[in-house]
């Protein structure tokens, strides 16, 4: 495909953890990322303003010209996916759900999957949804539960992965799937996959965790070799060209913290976040 950027967008900074993935699956990508900083936590919103908020955002990274949009927020991977679909003019729209779906289908060896998200995702009964597709897709059948951790969160931007608040909290909300014998457990959250250590060992060594950021970077990665064949026949993919790459950070406030944490969160440094406002459209304050 061509040099243009892959666009991703968030409701905040936990879609750094997705441009993570994307780094260690695309290399040679470029990549504009948007967190919505000023109008989180979309979980919250009625679905009517969540996709209100799903096209401006779109309509933000089209203003980039991305060949690709990713959609790093499940929430509106949840309710708002076809709106960002309709919006994008024909280039690939990835969410968090599906691939994590399959991946998670996929991995079950008992065909018992655990979820956890946030309280808004887990209402939706998205991630239910997807796996019943796509385990009948696969005759493979299979039974979820779920379970919301809404403190994972804060969790995750305090830094706390080793600390044991974090773990008497993690064993309060993880036990119940524990206890029901899964094999799979879908981090259906952005920030989630900050916490992983402290999770796998609260659910111990037989359980595989499925990183929704790890799943959708890896159909990125497939959406893009099959471009590039389609466009130079089977030859190998172009190597990534010195200087081509190059990333940039909007967002719509500064929280205080968003440098610190969105690089803990990528595990290297990010480039200066440029703030853009609504005014009818998105612009960027100078």
């Amino acid at each position: 495909m061509t040099d243009q950027p892959i666009g991703v967008f968030d409701s905040g900074i936990g879609g750094m953890t997705v441009v993570k993935e994307l780094f260690d699956t695309v290399p040679g990508e470029s990549i504009v990322y948007f967190g919505d900083t000023a109008r989180l936590p979309y979980g919250t919103k009625s679905v009517e303003t969540v996709r209100r908020y799903a096209r401006e955002d779109t309509e933000l990274l089209l203003a980039h010209d991305v060949k690709m949009i990713v959609v790093a927020c499940n929430t509106v991977s949840a309710t708002a996916l076809d709106e960002v679909e309709r919006m994008a003019r024909g280039i690939p729209v990835v969410g968090m759900i599906g691939p994590c779906a399959a991946e998670a289908v996929k991995t079950t060896k008992n065909g018992k999957i655990g979820i956890i998200g946030t309280e808004a995702t887990i209402a939706s009964g998205a991630y239910e949804a997807a796996i019943r597709e796509e385990s009948e897709r696969a005759a493979k059948p299979c039974t979820t539960w779920s379970a919301a951790c809404p403190l994972f969160v804060p969790l995750a931007e305090e830094g706390w992965t080793d600390h044991l608040a974090t773990e008497l909290i993690a064993e309060e909300y993880l036990k119940g799937l524990r206890e029901k014998g899964i094999d799979t457990l879908i981090l259906g959250c952005t920030h989630y996959p900050v916490l992983s250590e402290v999770i796998q060992r609260t659910m111990g060594t037989r359980v595989t965790l499925v990183n929704s950021g790890a799943a959708a970077a890896k159909l990125v990665a497939e959406i893009l070799e099959r471009e590039h064949e389609g466009e130079e026949g089977a030859s190998p993919a172009p190597l990534p060209q010195e200087g081509r790459v190059q990333h940039k950070v909007l967002v719509s406030d500064v929280p205080r913290k968003f440098q610190t944490i969105g690089e803990r969160f990528l595990g290297r440094k990010l480039p200066d976040a440029k703030h853009v406002v609504w005014k009818e459209a998105w612009t960027v304050e100078r």
